[in-house]
Parts: C-alpha cells; sequence; structure tokens
C-alpha cells in the first residue's frame, strides 16, 4: 500500500511499512524512510508505484481548466477525492489515483480560484472575491507585459514615455513598487549599466552637472530655492554714528561682506583698531518670517559659478558692508599699544562708514611678503594694511599657533558662461597660496573678534554656541571651552551672520546682552540645541557638495585642456594630490612611495555621473616637497 501525503507545504509520496493508528513508518522513493502523522495522508493506494503517481498526476492536472473546474463545483466546502470522482466519472464512479492526485494539484495551483480550508478540502471562491482577484491577476500580467516592453526599449537606449515625468523619482528616490523602477533596475542588470548611465544613454540625462545639483536640491531644498514673498525691513537709523572710514578684504566673488576693519591712532597710546561685523541681527527676530527662513536653510551654499544664499537677495545687498554706505554693525574696537598689544576693548552697535571693498586680486600684488619686506608701494590703506598685518603677527604670536591657513591653496573657479547649460561653458581654476599677510590679516582678527566675543558672552551668562578643539577633533556646544587647536579660552563664531545662522544666532545673542534685554535663547532651550545640531548637520552636507561640484569642474577642466599627463604629490600610501587642483585622488597603481614623492600620472577616464577619475601610476619624479602639518578641520574655524 502507498501514500499521498502532504509535508512542509508539498506533496509527496511513500509506501507502508508499518500503518499505526496516529503514525505510518513509510519509505520514499529514494529509499529513504521517515515517520509521518496520519493526518497528513491525502490518498492511499496501490496503484502506480510511488515514483510514478505525481509524475503522471501533473501531466493530466494541465489539461485541466481552473475556471471550468470552478463552474462545476458546488458553493459548500468539498474534499478533492469526492470532487475527483465527480469531475472524472460522475456517479457511482471512483477516480483513480492519478486522477484524484491531478484534481489535487489543479486545486492546489488554482487559488485564486479555490481556497484551501485543510489537508485535501477546498470551497471555491465567491464570485465578487474571484472576480476582484482575477482583475488583480489581468493587472499583474499587463503590468508584466509593460515591463517587457520597456526593458526592451531601455537596452534599445530609448526613453518609455512613462518615465518623462517620473525621472526625478526613479534618480534620486526610485520606488521599487512602481514598475517603471523594477524595469529600469532589469534593464540595468541586463546591460550592466548603472541606472543613471543607462538613463543618460537614453538621452533622460541631457547634464551631468544639473544630475548632481537636482539630487542636491531635491534632498535639501525639496520647496525650491526661491524665497516666499516677504516683508524687507528697513536699515536702523537710531545708531549712533561711528568715526571711522572702515574698509573690507574679499576675493571679488564675494556678495555677502561680513567683515570690515578701521585703524585710528591714538596719540600717546597706539591705535583703536575696528573689527565691524555686519548685522543683520537688527533687522529681523528669530521667530520673524526671515528668521524662519535663515532656521531652515542654515547657511548659504557656496558652489562653482553659482550659490544658494541663506537670506534673500534683497535683504543681503541692503545689511552687506558695501562701500559708499554708512552700513548697521556690531563692532569690536581695540586698544592697541605701539607694541602691539591688546590692552582694552569694547564693543558697541553702530553705523560704520564703510569707504572701500578692496579685493584680493588687486591688493595681493601690491601687499605681499616681498612688497612688505622691500617697502610697501604707495596705494590706498597701504599703512593701515601693514599696522593691521604687524598686530596679527603679534596675535598669532600671543596665540603660540602658527595661522592656521598655512601651506594650503585656495582654487577659484571661473565659470564662462551659465551653469544651467554646464557642458557649453568653459572653467578657467586659478591657484593661490594660503596664508598671504592679506590671508593672516583678516584670520587673525576675526580669531580676536570670536573669542572675545565669545568671552563676552560667557562671562554675562548668556547661552551661545561655541566651537571647541580638544585631542585634535572639532565639534560644537554650547558650553564655552577652549579650542586648542587657535590657542584660545573660547570660540563663537560670530563674524559671517549673512551666511551662517550659527554666527546670526550667536549675534542675536550678543545684541540681547549689549542691550541689557533677555537674550532670545534661553541655557538649556531645546531651540537652541536644535539650532547646533542641525547647522553642524546640514553644514557639512553642504561642504561636501561644494566639494563635489568643485570635483566636478576640475574633471572637465582636464578634459576641456586635452591634460592626458599630470604631476602630482603623495599625501599618504596611495592618495594623490594633483597639482594646481582641489584633487586628491586614489591611485591604486602606485608603488609604495613616501609622503611629500612627487610623481606622474596618466589621465585614463573622466566620468561625469559618479565623478571619478582614472589614473595610472606613470614614474616617480625626483623632487620631494614638505607637505603642510596643519590639520583640515582646523583650517575650516578660521576661514
Amino acid at each position: 500500500m502507498h501514500v499521498l501525503f502532504e509535508e512542509d507545504g508539498a506533496f509527496k509520496t511513500a509506501t507502508i511499512l508499518t500503518d499505526n493508528e496516529a503514525s505510518l513508518q513509510v519509505e520514499t522513493a529514494s529509499g529513504k524512510r521517515a515517520k509521518i502523522k496520519t493526518a497528513n495522508v491525502l490518498l492511499r493506494y496501490r496503484e502506480p508505484p510511488p515514483s510514478e503517481l505525481l509524475g503522471r498526476a501533473d501531466s493530466l492536472a494541465e489539461g485541466i481548466e481552473a475556471e471550468f473546474l470552478w463552474e462545476c463545483a458546488g458553493d459548500g466546502e468539498f474534499s478533492f477525492s469526492d470532487f475527483a470522482d465527480e469531475y472524472f466519472g460522475g456517479s457511482g464512479h471512483r477516480a483513480t489515483p492519478v486522477e484524484a492526485s491531478a484534481l489535487l494539484l489543479a486545486l492546489h495551483s488554482a487559488p485564486v480560484y479555490f481556497h484551501r480550508k485543510g489537508k485535501g478540502r477546498f470551497r471555491k471562491a465567491p464570485p465578487d472575491i474571484l472576480a476582484a482577484a482575477l482583475a488583480g491577476l489581468e493587472k499583474k500580467r499587463q503590468q508584466a507585459l509593460a515591463i517587457e516592453r520597456m526593458v526592451g526599449e531601455l537596452k534599445k537606449f530609448r526613453l518609455p514615455p512613462e518615465f518623462a515625468p517620473l525621472l526625478s523619482q526613479l534618480l534620486y528616490k526610485p520606488d521599487r513598487n512602481r514598475f517603471e523602477t523594477r524595469a529600469l533596475e532589469a534593464a540595468s542588470a541586463d546591460t550592466g549599466l548603472s541606472v543613471p548611465h543607462l538613463l543618460e544613454k537614453c538621452g533622460a540625462i541631457p547634464s551631468a552637472h544639473n544630475y548632481h545639483f537636482q539630487r542636491f536640491l531635491l534632498e535639501h531644498f525639496p520647496r525650491g530655492i526661491v524665497f516666499p514673498d516677504t516683508a524687507i525691513p528697513l536699515l536702523p537709523t537710531a545708531l549712533p554714528r561711528a568715526n571711522v572710514q572702515a574698509f573690507s578684504i574679499d576675493d571679488a566673488a564675494t556678495t555677502e561682506i561680513d567683515d570690515a576693519f578701521s585703524l585710528q591712532p591714538l596719540p600717546g597710546v597706539g591705535w583703536r583698531v575696528g573689527i565691524h561685523i555686519a548685522a543683520p541681527g537688527l533687522g529681523f527676530a528669530p521667530d520673524s518670517p526671515l528668521g524662519e527662513m535663515a532656521r531652515e536653510r542654515l547657511s548659504t551654499v557656496y558652489m562653482p559659478g553659482n550659490k544658494i544664499t541663506m537670506l534673500p537677495a534683497t535683504f543681503v545687498e541692503r545689511f552687506t558692508l558695501a562701500a559708499g554706505r554708512e552700513c548697521p554693525a556690531v563692532s569690536l574696537y581695540l586698544t592697541v599699544t605701539p607694541e602691539f598689544e591688546i590692552v582694552a576693548h569694547e564693543t558697541q552697535i553702530d553705523c560704520v562708514p564703510i569707504v572701500a571693498n578692496l579685493r584680493h586680486h588687486d591688493i595681493e600684488p601690491l601687499f605681499n611678503e616681498q612688497t612688505l619686506a622691500a617697502g610697501l608701494p604707495e596705494f590706498a590703506f597701504n599703512a593701515e594694511l601693514k599696522t593691521l598685518w604687524q598686530l596679527a603677527n603679534a596675535c598669532e604670536g600671543r596665540r603660540g599657533k602658527p595661522s592656521a591657513m598655512q601651506g594650503n591653496n585656495d582654487y577659484n573657479f571661473s565659470i564662462d558662461g551659465d551653469p544651467a547649460d554646464a557642458e557649453s561653458c568653459r572653467v578657467d581654476i586659478s591657484e593661490r597660496k594660503r596664508g598671504s599677510p592679506l590671508d593672516k590679516l583678516v584670520a587673525e582678527l576675526m580669531i580676536v573678534a570670536n573669542s572675545t566675543w565669545g568671552g563676552l558672552l560667557a562671562e554675562k551668562g548668556v547661552p551661545a554656541i561655541y566651537r571647541v578643539q580638544h585631542g585634535g577633533k572639532v565639534r560644537m556646544t554650547t558650553s564655552p571651552q577652549p579650542h586648542d587647536g587657535l590657542g584660545v579660552a573660547q570660540y563663537a563664531w560670530s563674524s559671517s551672520p549673512l551666511r551662517r545662522y550659527v554666527d546670526l544666532l550667536n549675534q542675536w545673542q550678543l545684541i540681547a546682552c549689549l542691550n541689557g534685554a533677555p537674550p532670545y535663547f534661553h541655557a538649556k532651550s531645546d531651540a537652541l540645541f536644535a539650532a547646533l545640531r542641525d547647522f553642524e548637520l546640514t553644514y557639512n552636507a553642504y561642504a561636501e557638495f561644494q566639494r563635489g561640484m568643485e570635483r566636478y569642474w576640475c574633471l572637465r577642466w582636464l578634459r576641456q585642456e586635452g591634460v592626458q599627463r599630470i604631476e602630482g604629490v603623495v599625501r599618504r600610501e596611495n592618495l594623490v594630490k594633483l597639482d594646481h587642483l582641489p584633487l586628491i585622488q586614489r591611485v591604486n597603481s602606485v608603488p609604495e612611495l613616501k609622503p611629500g614623492q612627487r610623481l606622474r600620472l596618466s589621465i585614463e577616464s573622466v566620468d561625469y555621473l559618479t565623478l571619478e577619475l582614472g589614473c595610472r601610476y606613470v614614474e616617480t619624479l625626483d623632487r620631494i616637497e614638505k607637505l603642510a602639518e596643519v590639520p583640515d578641520e582646523t583650517l575650516e574655524v578660521v576661514v
């Protein structure tokens, strides 16, 4: 005697060795012996052999139509064996084991038409449920056909019409529940191309620059970058006028001019040095519409050829320290001796006459290490710049730390054309050494302002956001702790309120402190800690995006200039800093060389979508460079 039984959701056959009341000892066709429960037995039979039953039943089941079975079945629950008797012969006929097994397989394989009610027992689906299930199956069938069609089009590098309104989602936030996403993934696997590269070949990504830019906007500016209409406040009119002639020092592209300087002789004492910071904090409060905009963006986003400002351009234009205007400012006045000792300081909110916006490219040819050593030529503000530079050197010496900008380069990207059509633009990349006298002058005076105001807020018990460094790690905190990398007791970013929310927040706190008013942000307030956390995450994300866009334009420059070979210097292991570009590239073919060793590389490939640059080691050069030992994270706090 043989049995057909169910085990782990599968149908199996075996020969009975021992028949007990609750269980059976059986031997399968493969010779394996097992113990099965009697309750799992669906059919006992004598012919055919166990090794043949399911094969013959499966062949017979292929000719049984599920729809016809459903029409034949009654409305109640039934056993497959009883239904087989009726189906294959009618009243008085007993279905053969093969026939009964075939009907069991047909019922089991049609769950849409028949619902299982127990082992070997079924009930046909109600008409409304069946209709809904069949509609669902038809929809899936149509989707499968659509996916097959779309995959075929994509493999021929043609964009299916359904893709056009979904491109952003398919590229940046694919939804695997959509059959367009499944078709794209299948075509990507079949062609061996990544999704972006496949869509590029289909003409869906006409601009790699736009691909990177839109991905950034979708993540960080999902509502777009256009500011909502809001009233722009007027400049304060009741401020005392500072009796100074202030000037700023910035690169040519700077429009958010946050800081300016002034110098006045104090007979018998030395000088009165003014550090003047733009005061947007006088124009609006944190809970105002403008305050909420700044809180949402947290920082200006920089990229070659473009930027996304933290505040509306009309507001920036009103509060920036532009030449020829008298601008509201928070001013730190230092009393400096002829030996460049700072013996006193005071902070005022005043209206500062800005007489000039000096630009690096104009001033550095006249004011540099060589001209300082040989004697400065005549030009506007030459005496003021020299005195402030001498003060900066003295401040650096007192801090006991070398300038954090020394030994690194700045790179300026000039984009000729509309970045919206980046592929038609021409890019020029210029390089300038950091640590120039102008750099040191600005950096050291900003350190003085940020550390002094951080100390003032701490002394008055006014909460603020500080940057601290301990053990080489820079972090942000609400506690006034030392910054070891700068050698100051505390350091609160306050010098760039037009473009960084932390600086603006600290300025609001400083203004309240100077006016004797309650601070906007109280100690341990949720708003203060949330601003700290969100700013740090967002600022880092913006910086990463800026590096990515700079890398894109560097790759464009390499192709534009037809560069086939390029020199560089080993930073560590196989990381190479390419000459005249802000690119650090991993080159696996580089042999074991010491840091500072110069070498020559061959440019093998450029991929604008992945921003990958393929380089191959060519040869080691004789020259060895001494690498700057200043950690990158220290650079960031003084810029």
